[in-house]
């Protein structure tokens, strides 16, 4: 039977600036069988070149075509809702880069929708000019809900909690995009081109990865190396296909292999 994957990558094939051991064989295990695959990132902050170079420096080599980001299914969203329309955004290059390609122009005054993105370049300058444009007709996006993201240096807010200001200043409810959203978790499924019970998810997250690929039927595979540890699973009232140490689990023969 045809099977692929869709991985997620911070806490699965690495942790800040250090790879996770076997997370480089396992992708050349999937390029030498030609199994399909996308890297599924919800950080909207990167372009898929961006992403690509990243995981250079891990020792994998990969393409632009296995990246597929939050960034990429806003654009793909708003394309879709209204076509050549305009946005207010908050976020950085791989958000704008995504939304100039679906032909979306950049104004921060007058706009479709005020889209808010993972990035560092926030001020209360652009939350006002959002809140206003909100205020005047605008729809709230999110890229995700993801409240904090990892840093080397530890925690820091992430979009969910930039978005939710907007949200108790507007009383408007923000559409999050980005998994476990089916909207992006399916688009990625068919980017692959397979089925749904030929899918699995590979992820550290039970509120993302594991819940987006459970609400869509894919198989699913958390990995401890991330923001799981296995006595979490009893919080949850679903449960992931498989549960395994970390990604090198999933090589064949990965004992024998240089990063085992």
């Amino acid at each position: 039977m045809n099977h692929g994957f869709l991985i997620d990558m911070d806490g699965v094939i690495y942790r800040g600036t250090e790879a996770i051991p076997g997370a480089a064989d396992f992708i050349e295990h999937l390029d030498e069988q030609g199994i399909p695959y996308l890297f599924l990132t919800n950080n909207s902050a990167y372009t898929q070149l961006d992403v690509v170079v990243k995981l250079r420096k891990f020792g994998i080599e990969t393409s632009t075509e296995h990246v597929y980001t939050a960034a990429l299914a806003t654009a793909e969203f708003v394309s879709q809702q209204k076509p050549d329309g305009a946005a207010f955004v908050i976020g950085e290059g791989g958000l704008l880069n995504a939304l100039n390609q679906v032909n979306y122009a950049i104004s921060s005054e007058h706009a479709d929708y005020v889209i808010v993105g993972e990035g560092r370049t926030m001020n209360f300058e652009g939350m006002e000019k959002a809140h206003r444009l909100i205020a005047n007709g605008a729809h709230l996006i999110s890229t995700n809900a993801d409240t904090w993201c990892p840093t080397d240096s530890g925690p820091r807010p992430g979009c969910g909690a930039i978005v939710a200001l907007l949200e108790a200043a507007t009383g408007r409810k923000a559409y999050h995009v980005g998994k476990p959203n089916p909207f992006m978790m399916r688009l990625a499924r068919k980017k692959i081109g397979l089925r749904t019970d030929e899918v699995t998810m590979v992820g550290d997250t039970m509120d993302t990865d594991i819940r987006g690929a459970t609400d869509l039927g894919f198989h699913s595979v958390l990995v401890l190396t991330g923001s799981t540890r296995r006595q979490d699973l009893a919080m949850y009232p679903y449960a992931p296909t498989r549960v395994v140490d970390s990604i090198a689990d999933l090589v064949p023969n990965h004992r024998g292999r240089r990063a085992a």
